[in-house]
């Protein structure tokens, strides 16, 4: 359903992150109408996460259909705003401000409209209260919000009171806001963000001076762990440069993420900046950790020289306030493991993120994934018993969710479980704003897994594309090549590919699946030592690039020793790859019954993974091999053939001479048709013959004809 809904906004231009799309849904139903309509009155922050959405919702067309004609009485319609404006759904308050009993209300009129079980209350339609509320006016929302007030001050209940008598102020109600700070100070750390948000915003509104300022900090924290980076730059920037400095070193870490998530980079700041000027211990500990997060959103970024100007920074702090252990420690290990040297001390710290995530990754990068994936699953059964130096206080928070959620969706793919790891990046992105963590990870994951699995991009993939800031740039174009490849488009997929060389081979931190496949042997592709990937897929990698380096001479014992090597591979979808590159230059070689052995094993594999795309590309590739006859006629044109499987390994100048020299062209008419000389067309021939491991134009010829026939 979600994905429905997620694929009609994009064809109305109006995309929405999926876990925005769920807090829609859960608001407005799964009405696809209204949700379009709201949608479109959203802004793109809001839509995109980054903004936290209007209470309550825009009122749309279809709302005004459903409910324009609908009266209520008096008593009716008080009870059915209450509901609306209520921050929680229990029955009893309620009960006391309308005076009826539960059975009363459930047999009247108003029954309809509400759900009441087990000491709550709801409205069966979750579009009535945008209604109601529209229809109600100022007066009549401010006269219930004191009525609510009352309720509650006289149950007892400190932080409602506070919270209604805030909202029927026109004013300014100072007095709510020591009920309100604490107790969204308190809803953040349990993981309660949003409310915590709304309780802290409020707060604002009505605080002076120091509390103000406190409001601030506390709501901008609130934002940035649901994943709001706008609200949360919003909230803190206030305070700077002019705020007291404990606020402001409260609120460094918070603004740093949440400018490099609106931005796409970190700022372009140094520590000695916001160095503390007191000697108090808690501002040089908040200067210390948002020291050890910028460092950290350095790494995810490839900055290493930044990164290590914030670790020194770590260091400093960490020695002033007797940290080393707990914060400095884990700080760098993190740090360095995710700018790509995984050879540093093996140290941890604590709780979810420099603990249990540290610990998976480290153990993963290894070679043991299936027990890094078992320490995240571990640490996610009991995800608040342990403080995490880094994120103290937001352990259970969205933001940090969503950063384990990513490492095990990476573990999974790491591990060659590529269905499953898609279906768990799914579930996570319905929920967590996925696309924050580690420089946009989760958005080239998404896209990745969805070519492997279905050999196109999927509403997800290309809504959390999408949410991304402007800045963030991801290797489309290695999906463009993975597309074609998988389709069959082998010049295509070459093109891309060497597009994607020439522009410096940008990718992500940590390996995502790729596409070295279409790289010739003169041609390799571009792999960083900073990227970070496992045994496993190190060793996979290279065994491809054996291949394709492979002269004739020594194909058959460099492809026998290859698949030997291959074997050991645990990852069902990195040995696939393997066999497949093996059958299809077997194929190429005219070796028919080595390649469709070595296809067929590659499509079993990719199956056992669940990277159905890839699996079905082996079959068709199977299927060419088998409907071939004898002489090798297959009805296709030969020059474009062999112009897709001969790109990778060719210039575009020596293709074309190659070309016509398997279609009898001499050299001086290729010289003639090229308007160059007999001798540049010798040495291009020459550098053909060296590069496709062939002797004569016969040998080029026959190979021809085997690639038309196989490919």
């Amino acid at each position: 359903m979600l994905e429905s809904l997620l694929d009609m906004l994009l064809q109305h231009h109006v995309s929405c992150a999926p876990h925005v799309l769920t807090r829609l849904v859960a608001e407005l139903g799964a009405e696809s109408a209204t949700i379009r309509e709201v949608a479109e009155r959203l802004t793109p922050a809001q839509r995109y996460g980054a903004a936290s959405l209007p209470t309550p919702l825009p009122l749309v067309p279809s709302i005004v259909e459903i409910f324009g004609a609908r009266e209520w009485a008096a008593a009716d319609r008080d009870l059915l705003l209450a509901v609306s404006l209520c921050l929680d759904d229990r029955l009893e308050p309620l009960l006391d401000l309308d005076g009826r009993t539960a059975d009363e209300i459930a047999g009247g009129a108003v029954g309809a409209d509400l759900v009441l079980r087990a000491g709550r209350i709801s409205l069966v339609d979750p579009r009535l209260a945008i209604w109601i509320r529209e229809i109600s006016g100022t007066g009549a929302l401010t006269a219930m919000h004191l009525r609510l007030g009352t309720v509650f001050t006289r149950r007892g209940d400190r932080v409602n009171a506070a919270w209604h008598e805030a909202r029927s102020s026109l004013r300014g109600r100072p007095s709510s806001v020591p009920a309100l700070i604490p107790i969204a100070r308190a809803l953040s750390e349990d993981g309660q963000s949003l409310r915590a948000l709304q309780l802290a915003s409020e707060a604002e509104k009505h605080a002076t001076g120091d509390a103000r300022d406190e409001a601030r900090v506390v709501a901008g924290a609130a934002a940035i762990a649901a994943g709001l980076s706008g609200d949360a730059a919003a909230h803190l920037s206030a305070l700077f440069p002019d705020g007291p400095e404990s606020h402001r070193l409260q609120a460094l870490a918070v603004l740093f993420i949440a400018q490099s998530a609106l931005r796409g980079s970190v700022p372009d700041l140094e520590p000695g900046d916001f160095r503390p000027t007191s000697d108090d211990p808690a501002d040089w500990h908040a200067w210390t950790r948002a020291s050890a997060l910028t460092a950290g959103l350095c790494a995810e970024r490839g900055d290493r020289r930044r990164m290590r100007v914030w670790l020194d920074a770590v260091r400093e702090g960490s020695a002033r306030v007797g940290a080393q252990r707990a914060l400095r420690d884990p700080a760098v290990a993190l740090s360095w493991l995710v700018a790509g040297d995984v050879d540093r001390e093996d140290v941890a710290g604590a709780g979810p993120l420099s603990g249990g995530m540290l610990r998976a990754l480290r153990t993963a990068l290894e070679g043991d994934i299936d027990l890094g994936l078992r320490i995240l699953a571990t640490g996610d059964s009991s995800m608040g018993s342990e403080a995490d130096p880094f994120v103290a206080g937001f352990e259970n928070s969205a933001l940090v969710r969503a950063y384990r959620a990513l490492v095990e969706v990476l573990l999974l793919s790491w591990r060659g479980d590529i269905g499953m790891a898609r279906v768990h990046l799914v579930a996570a992105a319905r929920e967590l704003p996925i696309a924050l963590p580690f420089a946009g990870l989760g958005v080239v994951l998404a896209r990745r897994l969805d070519l492997a699995v279905r050999g196109e991009l999927s509403p997800y993939s290309l809504a959390l594309t999408e949410a991304l800031p402007p800045a963030v740039k991801i290797d489309l174009l290695v999906d463009r090549s993975i597309r074609s490849y998988l389709g069959g488009d082998f010049e295509d997929a070459a093109a891309a590919a060497r597009l994607w060389l020439d522009m410096g081979a940008p990718q992500t931190m940590f390996a995502v699946p790729g596409l070295d496949e279409v790289f010739g042997a003169a041609e390799p592709v571009h792999r960083s030592p900073q990227i970070v990937r496992p045994p496993d897929l190190e060793l996979a990698a290279a065994l491809r690039l054996r291949l394709q380096g492979a002269s004739e001479g020594r194909w058959r014992a460099e492809h026998e020793e290859v698949h030997r090597i291959a074997r050991t591979l645990r990852s069902p979808f990195e040995r696939a790859r393997v066999e497949a590159m093996i059958g299809v230059r077997a194929a190429i070689r005219d070796e028919r019954v080595t390649a469709k052995a070595h296809l067929r094993a590659a499509a079993s594999l990719f199956e056992v993974a669940g990277a159905n795309a890839w699996s079905r590309a082996m079959q068709e590739r199977i299927s060419r091999l088998d409907e071939a006859d004898d002489d090798g006629a297959r009805g296709f044109d030969p020059l474009e053939v062999c112009r897709r499987a001969w790109t990778p390994s060719l210039t575009a100048r020596e293709l074309g001479v190659a070309m016509r020299a398997v279609t009898g062209a001499s050299n001086r008419e290729i010289a003639d048709a090229l308007l160059i000389s007999v001798r540049t067309v010798e040495v291009h021939l020459g550098r053909v013959f060296a590069k496709l491991d062939v002797r004569t134009r016969v040998e080029l010829t026959v190979l021809a004809h085997r690639t038309n026939r196989h490919l």
